[in-house]
């Protein structure tokens, strides 16, 4: 079992969670994840790894309520537990020194591009981080990823906050505009990843993006999370979660993302009957803070 320590909205339905787990913090590598259990008998779900400290021994989660094991975590207290937390799995990001990293994060893709955009900074690289979000109140981890950057652009679709636009406005700007972008890593929803990977191919810029939002299982039994890269049939959670942009079917792994809506709505539904004042405080909790 896993101690929380913090568990505190930063977002509209975005939480973060600062768990004990020695062993995790002290052997994760960027790019990695965890599997977590909120409860005895609960869903095992994939989180990637926002953040670690070895010599506390804690690890960071950020996490969206989007169905009903993330609405259970959502109200776990401080003091509380995780019955497991499994980890680190997946390949980590290949880190060296190329020159010029630029990183895209889009909503809650800005956590688990923070600690490849803190371990491209430590080898070296010049580091270009561009957040997007759909409003200035669902931007995340700004303080961190500036930390972790020599630059930071923001980008919202409404113009509340940073520029008006998206992510990849932002990235054409700094091609057309004469910096030599060595590698780009793209984390966000599909539809973002896709756009910024159509892009850069134009560009000839190497680009890795993270399919980790397809995961289910996390340990490749359950077929859930197969995507076609290059042609071939590969399995997020054991193969990557990070793939070469320009070889990945975004099409087919939104199609596939959509097979587990419904029930995620419906399973969310049925818990937020028997917790709305919880949640509701929650909610509150993330407007006021």
């Amino acid at each position: 079992m896993a101690g929380v320590l913090i568990n505190e909205p930063i977002a509209p339905d975005v939480f973060r969670m600062v768990v004990v787990a020695p062993d995790v913090a002290r052997y994760r590598h960027a790019g990695q994840f965890v599997i977590v259990r909120p409860g005895a008998g609960r869903e095992r779900i994939p989180l990637t790894i926002a953040d670690a400290d070895a010599e506390t021994g804690t690890v960071t989660l950020i996490y969206q309520v989007v169905g009903r094991t993330t609405a259970e975590m959502s109200l776990i207290e401080p003091g509380g537990r995780l019955t497991d937390i499994a980890g680190p799995l997946g390949q980590p990001t290949h880190i060296t020194n190329v020159g010029t990293v630029v990183m895209i994060g889009g909503g809650i893709g800005v956590a688990p591009s923070h600690p490849i955009a803190q371990a491209m900074k430590a080898a070296g690289n010049k580091v270009i981080t561009i957040i997007g979000a759909r409003r200035k109140d669902l931007v995340i981890m700004e303080a961190e990823m500036r930390a972790a950057s020599d630059e930071v652009i923001l980008m919202t679709d409404d113009g509340s906050y940073g520029e008006k636009g998206f992510v990849t406005d932002a990235l054409k700007r700094l091609l057309d505009g004469g910096v030599k972008v060595d590698l780009v890593v793209a984390i966000g929803p599909p539809i973002m990843m896709k756009m910024v990977s159509l892009l850069t191919k134009g560009y000839g810029v190497h680009t890795l993006v993270s399919l980790n939002t397809i995961m289910v299982d996390g340990t490749g039994m359950c077929g859930g999370c197969r995507v076609t890269v290059g042609g071939e049939s590969k399995f997020v959670c054991v193969d990557g979660p990070e793939f070469d942009g320009h070889l990945v079917d975004f099409d087919e792994m939104m199609r596939r993302q959509r097979m587990y809506v419904a029930y995620e709505k419906e399973a969310y539904a049925a818990f937020k009957d028997g917790h709305k004042c919880r949640l509701e405080e929650r909610a509150k909790e993330a407007h006021h803070g």
